[in-house]
């Protein structure tokens, strides 16, 4: 049993491993035991606080992700795997429907698992509910099973770590695919999904150096 008042290796510490914090948990509870309650309290009050988070919703344009996905390389920065581009995704669940289903909520019994792993979208590194800032500086490409994942959590608090961006020109998700294919069979462009993605690629290659 850790003692009460010992004070462990990482009090005090909002980035303490989880093993760590259950050591918190621990000395509160060894208080509790002893019928020091306020000393329980003030373990958790100074070295595992409450600090509640807002949610809040944010939507980006499909030009600013891109923008993101692209710097990053299509490149999931908290695994260091390949993305899709999420246009190239949905056109091949247009073209093959049954083998590649696609839900407009997401529903996971009725879309492929694919838009849970490949489907790249944008998370802040550092939550802004925990003041991390809402720019470009702060946006990471990941997938949408790593952000569901990440949530409001910081990367220290999952042991998780930030991987190096991607090179595009070697690894563009299939966005050149999606653009030549898109080219050559223009009755795609009538679905607005895909007609948002396809317009937002092609402006957005255009800045490419």
């Amino acid at each position: 049993m850790i003692p009460a008042d010992s004070p462990g290796p990482f009090a005090g510490d909002p980035a303490a491993l989880p093993g760590e914090k259950a050591d918190i948990l621990a000395r509160v509870s060894a208080a509790v035991g002893k019928g020091e309650l306020d000393r329980g309290r003030q373990i958790l009050r100074t070295e595992y606080p409450f600090t509640p988070i807002a949610k809040t919703a944010r939507k980006y344009t499909a030009r600013q992700c891109l923008r993101i996905f692209y710097r990053d390389g299509f490149l999931d920065r908290y695994s260091g795997l390949k993305l899709v581009h999420p246009g190239a995704l949905r056109a091949l669940s247009v073209i093959m429907p049954e083998e590649l289903p696609a839900h407009p909520n997401w529903a996971i019994d009725q879309a492929h698992f694919a838009y849970w792993e490949l489907s790249p979208t944008l998370d802040h590194l550092m939550p802004v509910a925990r003041g991390g800032a809402d720019d470009e500086t702060n946006w990471m490409s990941t997938s949408m099973l790593r952000n569901s994942a990440k949530a409001h959590w910081t990367l220290d608090e999952l042991g998780w770590t930030l991987s190096p961006a991607g090179d595009y020109k070697k690894w563009d998700g299939l966005a050149g695919w999606f653009v030549e294919y898109l080219h050559a069979h223009p009755e795609l462009v009538t679905d607005k999904y895909l007609a948002r993605w396809f317009r937002a690629t092609v402006d957005v290659r255009a800045e490419l150096p």
